[in-house]
């Protein structure tokens, strides 16, 4: 029996190295992508696409881990947006403590709506985010200082820390690159952390967490803040990237295309949101003289991924790999 646990205790270590050095491998090419992109794509695009990617990991750590399905993300990003914009403009916040505004603002708000959601599972716990996230923007729309419909404009990028300033595009993009990688690491870090592992134990099988002894409402709770604050940091960045902050970012839809880019690129998988963001994004992007067919190709797209790809693009790929080593 020594002899066995021995051997079990280090063939899950030697995964655990297997999967850490593939973890390595991965976030190499992917940050040399994002480098070495800027020279042949436009960095305004990338910096959008890593904000999602960001927006979308965050998602991906409550639905992925923790099997949470949330239906009013949008809220923490577009109130983010709000924040870091009006401290920014109004305020005359530098652009770092900006976006700390606004990160702090939607864990706030996470923390609140987390409160209220989780006591229910389901059908319920969606349409509760939901519900919560469309009084959001109800109130946003209302609220003066927001804008209205008109959003707040003219956003001053400033400079960081006093030093570098951001309405240089590439000074911009190397802060926004440092952001996502941030926030990414902090999202693997929580997964592969005995918290994370909490949390998987939690989407599969509640009750018998709930035996084992865990308090799943507190860590559904600080996963759903912790989620809300990644997605306030994208929300903020992406206002002092845009200069703007507008009601598309807590619309309904929103929400809905965070899911999709989750769904898209891979359930569950670290890489995966990342791939739906660039997919997402880039179909808008290069897409946009169809107009309104936009959508309709959206779909279409997702149809043929869900159908060809059912564990999502990255997910598929990493099985195929799996397979062929």
């Amino acid at each position: 029996m020594a002899a066995e646990s021995a051997l079990s205790t280090t063939a899950a270590g030697g995964g655990d190295r297997n999967a850490e050095r593939t973890f390595a491998i991965g976030f190499a090419i992917m940050l040399g992508f994002f480098v070495l992109s800027p020279l042949a794509i436009y960095p305004i695009f990338l910096m959008k696409v890593m904000c999602f990617a960001l927006f979308a990991c965050a998602y991906n750590l409550l639905l992925g881990y923790v099997g949470l399905v949330s239906f009013g993300h949008a809220a923490f990003l577009g109130a983010a947006g709000y924040v870091a914009a009006h401290s920014a403009k109004v305020w005359g916040f530098p652009p770092e403590l900006a976006i700390l505004a606004g990160t702090a603002s939607s864990a706030v708000l996470g923390a609140v709506f987390g409160w209220l959601a989780i006591r229910r599972q389901g059908i319920y716990f969606a349409m509760i985010t939901l519900a919560l996230a469309q009084m959001l923007y109800f109130f946003c729309l209302q609220a003066k200082f927001t804008g209205g419909e008109d959003g707040i404009q003219a956003v001053p990028r400033g400079h960081l820390f006093g030093l570098i300033d951001l309405a240089q595009t590439m000074n911009l993009y190397w802060v926004v690159l440092a952001i996502f990688a941030f926030g990414f690491l902090v999202i693997y870090r929580t997964i592969h952390s005995p918290f994370g592992q909490v949390l998987k134990a939690i989407r599969e099988n509640e009750p018998r967490a709930v035996s084992l002894g865990y308090q799943v409402e507190r860590y559904k709770l600080l996963a759903f803040v912790l989620s809300a604050a990644l997605s306030g940091l994208a929300g903020s960045t992406k206002a002092i990237l845009f200069q703007l902050a507008t009601l598309t970012d807590v619309y309904w839809a929103m929400s809905g295309e965070v899911i999709l880019m989750t769904l898209l690129g891979g359930l569950g998988t670290v890489f995966g949101p990342v791939v739906g963001a660039f997919i997402i994004i880039g179909a808008q992007n290069y897409l946009a003289k169809y107009g309104s067919w936009v959508t309709i190709i959206q779909g279409f797209i997702f149809v043929v991924c869900v159908l060809a790809f059912r564990r999502g693009v990255v997910g598929e790929l990493g099985r195929y790999l799996r397979r062929s080593l």
